[in-house]
């Protein structure tokens, strides 16, 4: 799933958004060009189309998520190699939840 899904799942409590298959003068959108964020219809009750920046805001902070992730592993693994205490999302990072 890439990013702009990842972060309209997070609104309103999830499965509230498909994408338009025809344009607002009736052309019809490839699939390739589909999912954007002009593109999105609302397929549940009482669901609202966020803000752009809303979403803009939301991958962001999926992508920052994802990037200090990925530099906990890198670092704990290098802790783990030198002897040093980790960190607990660098714990979490390379051995979960658990």
């Amino acid at each position: 799933m890439d990013y702009l899904q990842r972060a309209l799942t997070t609104f309103n409590g999830g499965n509230w958004y498909g994408w338009k298959t025809h344009d607002d003068n009736g052309n019809k959108i490839p699939n390739k060009d589909r999912m954007q964020y002009q593109h999105i219809k609302i397929i549940k009750d009482g669901a609202t189309i966020p803000s752009e920046a809303d979403v803009n805001a939301k991958i962001q902070e999926l992508k920052d998520a994802e990037t200090a992730y990925t530099n906990a592993r890198t670092t704990g693994k290098a802790k783990l190699k030198s002897g040093e205490d980790l960190t607990d999302a660098e714990i979490k990072a390379l051995f979960g939840d658990n």
